[in-house]
Parts: C-alpha cells; sequence; structure tokens
C-alpha cells in the first residue's frame, strides 16, 4: 500500500516563470529541505540569500549545449523515479550514489508566448523544453513517493499542507498533483505539434491533438444535469476567452457560447469604418446593423427581432460609449462585449449588477487562420476556421438586372452577416441593417419564409404597416436548389440576392430572378455553420 506523507527533504526546482519562486523556495528552506536548481533559477535562489546546490554538483556533470544538456541525468531520473521501500531500487540507488528526490517544481520554457508573439522558427524551437517533460513525467509516474508541481498556483496550496504535516506531502495531493502535470505536458506537446502542422501546411496530420487550461469550472453545461468547465487554449485571439470581466455574475457555458458568436460576427464590421452591433440568442444573431454609432447602429439591430432581443447578447466593434450603453440596458441582457469602454458607460452597467461585462482590447481578425473543433461520438473533427470575407471574393452578377450601388452595399453586408446564422441560413437587410433572419431549418425555403415572417413581426411592432422586407436583399449561406426559397423571397418584397451559386438547377433560379426583375450575385463561396 501506498504511504500516505512523505517527508520532503530534497527539492529540484527549475522554472522558467518565476512568480513566487523566492517566496516559495524560503518556506521549504524552514522546513529543512535541500534546495538544488539549475541556471538562472538557481541564480534567483542565491541572491535571495537561500542556500542552494547546483544540480552539476549532483549529477557532477556540466550544463552544456546552451543548456539543452543538464537533467537529463541518472541521478537525476534515478532520485525521482525510485520506489521507496524497494529493495531493488535502494540498492541501485546506495550503489550509483544516487540521492532521492521528494519534490520537482518545474514548469516549462515557455513555448506558447513564443509562438503567440510570432516569434521566429528558430527562437520557437529553442523554447522547446525537453528536461522539463521529461522530470514531470517521471516524478507523476512515481508520485506514491514524488511530489510535482508545474504551476505556480500551487504553491500557496503546499505550503498550508507542509504547514500542516510538518514538512510532508499527502498521497491525496500528490496524485491531484500528477494529474495536473500530465495534462500540462500533453497540452504543451499538443501546442508544439499543432504549431510544427502549421509551419508545414499540413492542414490534416496524421496524429492530431488539443489541450487546454481550465479558466473556470462552469454552474452546469448547457442543461443544469451536465457538467462543464472553460478551458483557455492560449490562442491570443480577442474573445470571450482573452476578455476582462468587468462586472457581472458568472458566465454560464451558454453565455460563453453566445458571447463567442457574437463577437465573431462582429468582427466582419471593420471599426475603421462603421460602427457596428449584433444582438445573439443561441447562438444566432437575430439583429444586426451598422451605423454612424453604436447607438444608432443599436437601434437598427434591435429593430429586427425586439422580442428575440430580450435575454441575449450584445457585441460592438467599437469602445462603448455611454450613449450606447444607455439604451443596451433598457432591456434585460446577459452579457455585453466590447474591445473597450469608457468610465461613464461602464459606471451605466454597472447599476445592472448580473450583467456582466467583458472587454477585450481589440476585435478578431475575420481574416485570420485557426483551427475550430467539433467533438463526435469517438473521436473529434477539426478544421480551418472560415476566414472567408465578402469583401475579397469575386462577385458574379448572373442577371439581367444589375444591382443598384445602394443594394450592392446591403448585399455585401447581408453576406457577412448569413456566415454567422445556422444553416440553413436566409437573412433581409436593408440600410445596413438586418431586417429579417430564418436560421438553423432542415429546408431552405422554411428560412425564406421565417425570415419574412420575421421581418413582417418586426414591422409590426415598431408599427407599420409594410413589412421591413419589402424592398430588402436577400443573403443565403448556400445556393438555392431550386427557385422556391428565391421566389418566397420575391413574395416577402426582395429586390436583391446574394448567394454562392453552384447548382444544378442554377439557371431556373437565375430565370426565376429575371421573371421576377430580381438583381442576384454569385459569390462562389459557401457560408455553412452547422
Amino acid at each position: 500500500m501506498p504511504v500516505d506523507l512523505r517527508h520532503v527533504a530534497r527539492a529540484l526546482i527549475s522554472v522558467s516563470d518565476k512568480t513566487g519562486l523566492v517566496e516559495f523556495a524560503r518556506v521549504l528552506a524552514t522546513h529543512g529541505v535541500e534546495l538544488v536548481s539549475t541556471g538562472g533559477t538557481r541564480k534567483a535562489l542565491a541572491e535571495a540569500g537561500l542556500a542552494v546546490r547546483d544540480v552539476a554538483d549532483l549529477t557532477q556533470f556540466p550544463e552544456m549545449m546552451d543548456g539543452r544538456l543538464k537533467t537529463l541525468h541518472p541521478k537525476v531520473h534515478g532520485g525521482l523515479l525510485a520506489i521507496r521501500e524497494n529493495p531493488e531500487h535502494e540498492a541501485a540507488m546506495l550503489a550509483h550514489d544516487i540521492r532521492p528526490i521528494d519534490l520537482l517544481v518545474v514548469n516549462l520554457y515557455p513555448f506558447e508566448s513564443a509562438i503567440a508573439k510570432g516569434a521566429p522558427f528558430e527562437e520557437c524551437v529553442e523554447n522547446i523544453d525537453i528536461g522539463g517533460p521529461a522530470m514531470i513525467r517521471a516524478a507523476s509516474k512515481n508520485h506514491d513517493d514524488v511530489a510535482v508541481v508545474v504551476d505556480s498556483d500551487d504553491y500557496a496550496m503546499l505550503v498550508e499542507e507542509l504547514a500542516a504535516t510538518k514538512g510532508a506531502t499527502r498521497l491525496a495531493t500528490r496524485r491531484r498533483l500528477a494529474q495536473k502535470a500530465f495534462a500540462r505536458t500533453a497540452a504543451y506537446d499538443a501546442a508544439i505539434s499543432n504549431w510544427f502542422a502549421q509551419q508545414l501546411g499540413e492542414a490534416s496530420p496524421p496524429l492530431r491533438a488539443f489541450g487546454g487550461r481550465l479558466a473556470e469550472p462552469m454552474r452546469y453545461g448547457e442543461n443544469p444535469h451536465q457538467s462543464a468547465g472553460f478551458y483557455l487554449t492560449g490562442e491570443k485571439r480577442p474573445g470571450v476567452a482573452t476578455a476582462r470581466q468587468i462586472q457581472g455574475k458568472q458566465l454560464s457555458y451558454n453565455n460563453v457560447n453566445d458571447t463567442d458568436a457574437a463577437f465573431e460576427c462582429v468582427a466582419e464590421f471593420d471599426p475603421a469604418r462603421t460602427a457596428a452591433v449584433v444582438i445573439v440568442k443561441h447562438s444566432n444573431p437575430c439583429g444586426v446593423a451598422e451605423g454612424a454609432t453604436l447607438v444608432e447602429a443599436y437601434a437598427k439591430a434591435l429593430r429586427c427581432d425586439p422580442m428575440s432581443a430580450f435575454g441575449g447578447i450584445v457585441a460592438v466593434n467599437r469602445k462603448l460609449d455611454a450613449d450606447a450603453a444607455r439604451e443596451i440596458v433598457k432591456i434585460f441582457t446577459e452579457v455585453i462585449i466590447a474591445p473597450d469602454a469608457d468610465e461613464e458607460s461602464i459606471s451605466i452597467i454597472g447599476a445592472k449588477k448580473n450583467l456582466r461585462l467583458l472587454l477585450t482590447g481589440g476585435v478578431p481578425d475575420a481574416r485570420a487562420a485557426g483551427l475550430t473543433y467539433r467533438s463526435v461520438s469517438g473521436g473529434f473533427l477539426a478544421q480551418s476556421r472560415d476566414s472567408a470575407v465578402v469583401d475579397e471574393m469575386t462577385l458574379q452578377i448572373v442577371t439581367k438586372r444589375q444591382p443598384t450601388a445602394e443594394e450592392l452595399a446591403d448585399l455585401k453586408f447581408a453576406f457577412r452577416v448569413v456566415k454567422h446564422v445556422k444553416s440553413n441560413a436566409i437573412v433581409y437587410a436593408k440600410g445596413a441593417a438586418t431586417v429579417g433572419i430564418g436560421a438553423g431549418q432542415m429546408s431552405r425555403v422554411d428560412s425564406s419564409r421565417i425570415a419574412a415572417h420575421k421581418a413582417q413581426e418586426a414591422a409590426r411592432a415598431a408599427g407599420l404597416t409594410t413589412s421591413l422586407a419589402k424592398g430588402a436583399v436577400v443573403a443565403s449561406d448556400a445556393f438555392f436548389p431550386f427557385a422556391d426559397g428565391l421566389l418566397a423571397a420575391a413574395e416577402a418584397g426582395a429586390t436583391a440576392v446574394i448567394q454562392p451559386g453552384g447548382s444544378m438547377n442554377d439557371k431556373d433560379v437565375i430565370a426565376a430572378a429575371d421573371a421576377q426583375g430580381l438583381a442576384m450575385v454569385f459569390t462562389g463561396v459557401r457560408h455553412f455553420r452547422h
């Protein structure tokens, strides 16, 4: 049976992140722990006045090859791997002068930081740690006897345990630390392998791994009977994962998912060109608009579907100002996400104690490459992010009637939005604002009819007698397989259509558009979102 309490007599410490290092090492010293260290870590401890032994004294082998070779030695790994009270292991240690190491404190070379800042290839390679993961895995395997710490956040917990046990670690603690340590090396190797695949241009490497660090446990998942956690991959893309939460209660699983959808959609609109607002409900935009100001854009976005906006997520592409904040808080809103916010808007939102305000420091680049993942039973799907943007597409006008300049601007606007609506997706837009959205239907004609119905309901809510779809344009995320979806749009009052094209029945659909006097544009790019 494993021994519960293991006294810590010797600790090997080698860290790149020295946060809290000296204070932690001082506590170890008060418990009589012998400190062994390497390079910069040993220097930092020595300069703090702590007695610390160089690992080279332990191994009787000098550090060499620019630090690549220093801990890969039997006297290090034997001290970590030896099973206490095992006669054969004890005999080997005695014969080869190997002394046990009871505590390993290691955090790895900052590879993730190097790739995040876009460091040159050679610098990234030099930031691949070898000795660190080897030691972590050795200590973690031998967790019955050795404690391993890979995160400075765990120093305080271990300090408390050493005080409570008079300098020992508990088996349960060692096992928890070992689990975390194995996860850390797995995530580290995943980052390296995925970076290599990217450098080589391999979209689907033979083996794919990914990992993440727990940001926070969620109260529950999509539903109360499901457990969930929010994990960070280290990707520096501005968004919900990297945002500062200024105020409000804890985000839920659904909040995180919906807020990400909202901010990715608003990223389609260049803040240097226009103010834009996206309102999302259940991962689908229910109102999107551009305007000269955020408050103007919000009013236009809200008009599209004021009922669905209740309890929704609001994303803006510019610094949130007081005028916009005052309007947003007039109805119940779950989350506001913005690149920044002025003090007055923060104060206004502060009056709504449960309303979450997230500030990201920037807007994600809609064109940037990246990977997205989705789980399936027994595996997962990985694909490149949909980074196609309408401004870079070659638009083909396929009807007899050319779109007007106003229609073309709205067609581009609508195609930016439809990219972020669940398929089958139809978006009606007019005046740089959505006026009707049909999402997630099995039939594209049903999405067309739902979008038209939404436009009629929006008009009714605004006190108008004519549907907002009258004189609007329509975007479809994929081609119309038959003319019925297009005819439904024409019946609702649409004047122009943008769609990918590529159907076997394109000629029939074009003929139907011509018969209705519609202008139609093909993009050649599909935006399925399942």
